[in-house]
């Protein structure tokens, strides 16, 4: 029983952090980025949001309340990454981030939305006919969470080694790193089958 729902959570771990499939990596990196771990409420409701977001998503696409064409969302969780990386690039030292309440919280909703459709076909892949949907959608939803808690961390780790002992400034950490979020997701963009 125990290592049942280990594997499950596990599969959830591997599922973000896999090499090969890096995009969840790079929208936490790109959301993450800004923030040092002084901001950490911040960044938490940040990722809460984000998370309510893909796991709601991820139970109707689990229960098949939404279908959706897995192309279409291979084509847009780039396109989430390269919004969140940019709006990063064109606002970097400029506080934006530190704004109430708005466009980043709510953007950051509907990325949530797009992402967890995009869990949801691996999801079907761990489920096949498995009548306990509900308690493997915890166990997978749970790795998701730890894996998350992980980049989250490392990047802020980064962060602030690179501008304590490395001396780089706030505004050239968070526009090197943006920028390369953007250079990696732009390929993403256009190998998508989507655009085939």
């Amino acid at each position: 029983m125990l290592e049942n729902i280990w594997f499950n959570v596990e599969y959830g771990i591997n599922h973000v952090l896999n090499i090969n499939a890096y995009d969840h990596v790079l929208f936490l990196i790109a959301l993450t980025v800004p923030y040092m771990f002084k901001d950490w409420k911040r960044v938490l409701l940040l990722v809460s949001i984000f998370t309510l977001g893909h796991t709601l998503s991820l139970v109707l696409a689990a229960y098949d309340v939404v279908k959706i064409d897995g192309q279409i969302i291979e084509f847009l969780i780039p396109v989430t990454i390269l919004i969140v990386a940019l709006f990063n690039v064109f606002t970097a030292g400029k506080g934006a981030q530190k704004e109430k309440v708005g466009v980043l919280f709510f953007s950051t909703l509907f990325f949530g939305l797009i992402h967890g459709l995009g869990f949801a076909r691996e999801f079907h892949m761990l489920v096949g006919k498995s009548d306990n949907k509900f308690l493997l959608l915890l166990e997978f939803a749970l790795g998701i969470e730890i894996s998350q808690v992980i980049i989250v961390f490392s990047v802020l780790f980064l962060g602030f080694l690179a501008q304590t002992l490395f001396r780089f400034s706030k505004r050239d950490w968070v526009m090197v790193i943006s920028a390369m979020v953007v250079g990696l997701v732009i390929p993403m963009i256009l190998k998508s089958d989507f655009l085939a």
